[in-house]
């Protein structure tokens, strides 16, 4: 990889190559893992608003050791081929650490979305959807999009609508073409959340674990706080989850436009509700806030979860960092140098391959079930219910005492697909995380739990080029 120093590529290069020190591979399989396969720059012109606007995108693979490849798409007006690179490197990484068979793929397109009408925003996505099917950047067995920063389901069901137009001769797979659809496309009940639920699952995951330090003293989540930088799709999700759920205390979410902290914890649902209405977390009714401040990442906590952009988290502010636990659900929001920082001041870290890898285990589920046509649980659902329902009449007649209501109603589902996605989700979270932690336990020279996912992940990228002969 080629990278300015102190960018987000230079980052992932440096954690590469920390992680393959420890690693005793074949100097030319070394420099194959590493550098990126390919990375393709598509330019084309949109006649909007009674002239030609000109964009330029990019889709970069990273790796084909498995196929198809797969990846998000991001619509910034900020982005550039350096970053696709690097985000397409940690897909990679990602995928073979939580075992997904995909090799690593990014994209990007420079434009603001806020700038566009609905209209227009569609024929550019089109637009854009018809430049990847020419040079087979998109596909179900080639290269496989979902949405990322800027994008959406809507977006994602443009593209497959565009797909199938370009392929009119090959559309009983077509769906397939992409992930992160609205249910009416061919998407999957628990997409939407997926990574923000793989980001509680992380969490639990950590804590469960005896080997790992507790949170005041707790092996839960009940009164730990938490500072959440980011409050789109992924930062709304976690920030929901550990509050809701695991009674964890929210006491801030940062934004772009600055902070809103609540002692006692935040409401997420109206904090969402105020978001929507307004465009913006501040002003929010029973919070504090802290208009154009960027510090509220500093604020003490138990948690902190970035989970905006990447180098949110840098060597100029690392050492006010408070957080005694840094959970990544953003791609990359630590600096290499920010990290060895916070680490020599005893912060534990939970990397980002692991903690964000929910979108693409759920996007392996949507993948799967479009491939065979058939939704999850069909097959087994009342199977399972009338099955539940013998062994409750069993049991209310072996104790002579009916079950409540309530427990019996959830005894007897049958499982919906949104609860078979979130438990096959919970699995491949709990089961990463112990490869993760048994790892590091053998191999304490690893130091950490970045070095030992990726060492992880290598190991697994080196077996799948040596199965193939490379």
């Amino acid at each position: 990889m080629l990278a300015s120093t102190n960018s987000f590529l230079d980052s992932v290069d440096k954690n590469f190559r920390h992680a393959m020190s420890f690693l005793e591979l074949p100097e030319g399989l070394a420099e194959r893992i590493v550098q990126c396969n390919s990375t393709y720059t598509v330019r084309f012109g949109v006649r909007l608003r009674g002239r030609m606007y000109s964009f330029v995108g990019w889709r970069s693979v990273h790796s084909e050791h498995c196929e198809p490849v797969k990846g998000g798409i991001r619509f910034t007006p900020d982005a550039d081929a350096e970053e696709v690179e690097a985000l397409a490197a940690l897909m990679t990484l990602k995928c073979a650490l939580v075992d997904v068979p995909f090799g690593g793929s990014k994209g990007a397109l420079r434009i603001d979305p806020r700038e566009w009408t609905l209209q227009e925003l569609e024929r550019i996505t089109r637009r854009f959807t018809q430049e990847l099917a020419k040079r087979g950047l998109i596909g179900p067995g080639l290269n496989v999009p979902a949405p990322d920063v800027g994008t959406s389901e809507r977006e994602m069901a443009w593209m497959v609508d565009e797909f199938r137009r370009a392929n009119p001769t090959d559309v009983i797979n077509a769906r397939a073409c992409v992930t992160g659809k609205p249910l009416s496309k061919g998407g999957i009940a628990g997409r939407r959340e997926a990574t923000g639920r793989g980001v509680q699952f992380a969490v639990q995951s950590y804590l469960r674990d005896p080997r790992t330090p507790a949170i005041a003293g707790r092996r839960d989540l009940n009164g730990a706080t938490v500072v959440v930088q980011g409050f789109g799709n992924v930062g709304y999700h976690a920030a929901k989850f550990l509050s809701e759920e695991d009674s964890a205390r929210v006491v801030v979410i940062a934004e772009r436009d600055g902070y809103v902290a609540k002692h006692e914890g935040l409401p997420i649902e109206a904090l969402k509700q105020h978001h929507m209405r307004t465009g913006s977390i501040l002003g929010f009714d029973g919070a504090k806030t802290f208009a154009g401040d960027m510090s509220g990442i500093e604020e003490a906590c138990d948690i902190l979860i970035p989970a905006a952009m990447e180098n949110a988290i840098h060597i100029d502010n690392a050492e006010r960092i408070k957080a005694h636990l840094i959970v990544e659900a953003a791609n990359g929001p630590i600096t290499f140098q920010a990290d060895q920082l916070l680490r020599s001041r005893g912060v534990t870290i939970l990397p980002d391959l692991y903690v964000n890898a929910g979108g693409v285990v759920v996007s392996y589920f949507e993948w799967v079930k479009n491939l065979t046509h058939i939704p999850f649980g069909l097959m087994e659902r009342r199977r399972r219910e009338r099955r539940n329902q013998t062994i409750a009449t069993a049991l209310e007649r072996m104790t002579g005492k009916a079950f409540p209501t309530d427990m019996r109603d959830e005894f007897l589902e049958g499982g919906a697909e949104i609860d078979l996605v979130r438990s096959g989700l919970e699995d491949v979270m709990r089961s990463t995380w112990v490869n993760i932690a048994d790892l590091l336990e053998s191999k304490p020279e690893l130091g950490d739990y970045r070095t030992a996912a990726y060492v992880t992940s290598i190991r697994r990228i080196s077996a799948a080029y040596e199965a193939i002969g490379i």
